[in-house]
């Protein structure tokens, strides 16, 4: 592929690009449930209990991504309804997610009176506090161990901002709790919209004052790229990320003008190949 004009700025997508999803959920979710099986055993269900005592790491992991799809479901029904997305709404979505399929696997009884209470009943596997702790993995996804050396070798030579599918409180929190060092911070809560709508590239373009052409995405998923190509975006960068891209119908599409493999080093090996010198 013919790799185009290097971009002005450089546009990121957050959530599983410099941040980790997939095996964090997993990891939160079986040290939760192996610490509640022994925190809260004198009132734990037989029937939850012998349930939680055969899960195993991998069903974990299943569950973590089935939480992660329910609440992409939810905002992609909201996009069919209104056109729109309320994130703080989504944000509040996931707490609501996690108690359902919690219920729906057994691990927390159901209130007879209320079906979809996000209030624990006795005998469940984990207490109201505990599942606001493991919800609160959202705000704490650690990044991958190429981020933060790569955003700084990255900011030598580009502006550098986020530019992800969330609001603006939920994404300060993500970058405060590791400290990334981007330059801007802009999420799609801003744009009243949400990727790949074009207004949301366009607009973090202008927010800047570039043309879109002037800047790129980098990203690790492909539908993101796509929009932002759509958008007229100078570049897509596609850093692979394991387990992280949602759409794999559209490997081998085009879309990409650059390609950072998995486990070649991600944005320190970008900042290499897009000439940033190291000190």
């Amino acid at each position: 592929m013919t790799t185009p004009k290097a971009p002005e700025v450089l546009f990121f997508d957050v959530f599983g690009t410099c941040v980790q999803q997939r095996r964090p959920l997993g990891d939160e979710l079986s040290t939760a449930a192996a610490e509640a099986l022994k925190s809260n055993a004198a009132t734990l269900d037989e029937a939850v209990r012998l349930k939680a005592e055969k899960m195993t790491y991998e069903q974990w992991f299943d569950f973590g991504g089935n939480w992660n799809k329910d609440v992409d479901d939810f905002t992609a029904d909201m996009k069919a309804k209104s056109n729109s997305v309320d994130w703080h709404a989504v944000d509040a979505y996931r707490l609501t997610s996690l108690y359902k399929l919690l219920r729906q696997s057994s691990l927390l009884l159901p209130d007879p009176n209320y079906p979809e209470s996000t209030t624990t009943q006795p005998g469940s596997l984990f207490t109201d506090p505990q599942l606001l702790k493991l919800n609160s993995i959202w705000s704490r996804l650690p990044p991958w161990d190429d981020t933060k050396a790569g955003l700084t070798l990255l900011n030598k030579n580009f502006i550098t901002a986020t530019l992800s599918n969330t609001h603006e409180t939920n994404m300060r929190a993500i970058i405060d709790h590791s400290s990334l060092p981007f330059q801007h911070v802009f999420t799609s809560s801003m744009f009243n919209s949400y990727k790949p709508n074009a207004k949301v590239y366009q607009g973090a373009a202008e927010k800047l004052g570039f043309q879109p052409e002037e800047c790129a995405l980098v990203a690790a998923h492909l539908g993101d790229l796509k929009g932002a190509k759509d958008a007229g975006f100078g570049m897509a960068i596609y850093v692979e990320r394991e387990l992280e891209e949602k759409e794999p119908e559209l490997v081998g599409q085009g879309i990409p003008d650059l390609i950072v493999q998995e486990g070649r080093g991600g944005f320190v090996k970008l900042a290499e190949i897009l000439g940033v010198k190291k000190d």
